[in-house]
């Protein structure tokens, strides 16, 4: 592989797709109308316009049911992953405690707002095991077969990491709770239109989205919620009754439209595009590694979605490499742990050391990527990891 030398962008290179994706134009312009002409309330369907806003947001419903298998009777709008996660795990915990069932087994890798549910779970006297995951971030099935009880009421394990993209066995990880009568979670915030996901075949339970991990707009999100058999969950707050009693609020219509129309983008344009990112990756992984044979990939190398790399840099503190680079738009982890100081608790549950955790930087791709971002990438990325050793060593 050959790279050219290149001037530095007008703008900052982004390489931080799993923080957040552009908005597709595409999805823009299903959007617009229904902020000025088709302003009714989808819950005033009585009237002409909120029977036209309705429609569009019982279409949309579809559309996401669509990109992951679902009914769209079983898909509930939120107002991202986040509130999605809550109202899954705080909401199965509290349904079932009726049941007997008052634990969680969850692991020590999930995104922040599961770590923190569960906290707040343990707050109102449920038990929770936090699960270790191997070296690659991948679940130990044993382990966690082991950890299951017959109190488990529910087991939530994210499908895709969000700081070391590595895509966990959702399928024989349900087979495992579903034994014991527990349901099965899975944070799909960063895996849904990027690898195929069916929650029929899979035996998932509930399910939560997120419209702009693939290119629809910020705050809309989904939680997915099985019929049958049929799951229940206690509501987190009170209102109208929307969404099945399990949501109230007046729907965002264009925010529910541009979901929608983000997923039938993504799903009909998910294996080109993997082919294609998987590609950038290989280039830009092998870049690096000619320039800096030290640099290690973190999490497994063949169970990761395409456009993520989370690389470690032997000797260099990330935080002051971005800081060098400000023509490269990266990130340390993940966006709602940016407040942290110490390491990544990812990174620390892989099993690094709090000094080569610090090293890590997740680089992200996505659809707006070109080869000539990720060459220019390398080159800068190469000449900050070589002058901050330089300086290290000055005397």
């Amino acid at each position: 592989m050959q790279l050219q030398r290149r001037n530095p962008p007008a703008e900052p290179v982004y390489l931080d797709y799993q923080a957040t994706t552009p908005t597709d134009p595409r999805v823009v312009d299903a959007m617009l109308p229904y902020f000025t002409e088709r302003f009714g309330n989808p819950h005033s369907a009585q009237h002409r316009h909120g029977s036209v806003a309705e429609h569009a947001v019982e279409t949309a419903r579809g559309q996401v049911a669509g990109l992951i298998g679902a009914q769209p009777n079983e898909i509930i709008f939120t107002s991202g992953a986040t509130e999605a996660n809550n109202l899954a795990l705080i909401g199965a915990l509290r349904f079932r405690r009726a049941q007997g069932r008052d634990h969680l087994v969850t692991a020590a890798t999930e995104h922040k707002c599961v770590i923190e549910s569960a906290r707040a779970l343990e707050g109102e006297g449920a038990s929770v095991t936090f699960l270790p995951v191997r070296p690659d971030g991948l679940i130990e099935l044993d382990r966690l077969a082991g950890a299951v009880t017959e109190r488990t009421a529910l087991v939530s394990i994210m499908a895709v990491n969000n700081e070391i993209g590595v895509i966990q066995p959702l399928a024989e990880i349900a087979a495992l709770a579903h034994a014991r009568g527990a349901w099965f979670h899975s944070d799909a915030a960063q895996a849904a239109g990027k690898i195929p996901l069916d929650v029929e075949a899979m035996g998932i339970d509930l399910m939560s989205l997120s419209a702009h991990k693939l290119y629809g707009p910020k705050g809309i999100g989904a939680l997915y919620v099985r019929r049958r058999p049929r799951v229940r969950l206690a509501p987190l707050f009170h209102g109208g009754g929307q969404e099945r009693g399990l949501r109230s609020g007046t729907l965002p219509t264009p925010l529910c439209v541009g979901f929608g129309a983000a997923a039938v983008i993504a799903a009909a344009e998910m294996a080109t595009e993997s082919e294609r990112l998987a590609g950038l990756s290989r280039r830009l992984l092998a870049g690096l590694r000619a320039a800096l044979p030290d640099s290690r990939l973190q999490g497994s190398a063949e169970r990761r979605i395409p456009g993520n790399l989370n690389i470690a840099f032997a000797g260099i503190d990330a935080d002051k490499l971005l800081a060098a680079l400000p023509e490269l738009s990266l990130s340390t982890g993940s966006a709602c742990s940016s407040a942290a100081v110490e390491p990544s608790y990812v990174m620390t549950a892989l099993g690094l050391d709090a000094a080569a955790a610090r090293g890590a930087v997740r680089i992200g791709l996505g659809r707006f990527t070109t080869e000539a971002e990720v060459d220019f990438a390398i080159e800068r990325l190469v000449e900050g990891v070589r002058a901050l050793r330089r300086d290290a060593a000055a005397p």
